[in-house]
């Protein structure tokens, strides 16, 4: 079972700690909770997904993903770790990149996909809610804190996701020891530091 098909919403929606109201997570182990409350993908990453998967008509609109929230400007390059934003009535905190799973593969019916986030990087984020409030499409997506100015998105992923761990082993300590970072992702970088 999954939920990651997504559908626009014209009304605003609530944000709350766990996610926008509604919105609906299969796989509460994996998926969801304060530190994975909403998903946030990039519009910039779709040309690249439309090039490679050309046969795939839900490509042309956000939301083949599963994400919450799709903007432009918010790259993993270009979003760091911690980053606060208000939406809305919203106050959110980047958490961690997404992990990618098998349920990209399936949604996309191809069995590449895991592996090509993986490589690109392209694996979008996800946001803890620091104070809830009403969002709606639309609405300014305005930084108001960069504490972690050198943990892009990019950099963290390639460390915990993509294989680049080795002989960081401070590195990897230190961010086991940040607050901003999501609690699994912590472990994580914990146990690489460990290897």
């Amino acid at each position: 079972m999954s939920a990651i098909i997504k559908s626009p919403v014209g009304a605003p929606v609530m944000l709350g700690f766990d996610g926008l109201e509604g919105d609906q997570v299969a796989d509460i182990i994996h998926h969801g909770g304060r530190d994975k409350a909403i998903h946030l993908y990039p519009v910039e990453h779709y040309s690249f997904w439309r090039d490679r998967y050309p046969d795939l008509d839900f490509l042309d609109n956000p939301g083949a993903f599963g994400e919450n929230l799709s903007c432009r400007f918010l790259t993993e390059d270009e979003l760091h770790l911690g980053d606060i934003f208000r939406i809305g009535q919203a106050v959110v905190q980047c958490s961690h990149a997404r992990q990618p799973c098998w349920k990209l593969n399936h949604r996309f019916g191809k069995p590449d996909v895991l592996k090509t986030v993986v490589k690109s990087t392209k694996s979008g984020c996800y946001f803890r809610i620091l104070e809830p409030g009403l969002v709606a499409a639309g609405d300014a997506i305005i930084q108001i804190d960069r504490p972690r100015p050198d943990w892009p998105l990019s950099k963290l992923f390639r460390m915990i996701i993509g294989g680049h761990h080795k002989g960081r082993a401070a590195e990897l300590t230190a961010l086991s020891q940040m607050p901003e970072l999501a609690e699994n992702w912590r472990t994580r970088a914990s146990q690489l530091a460990a290897q």
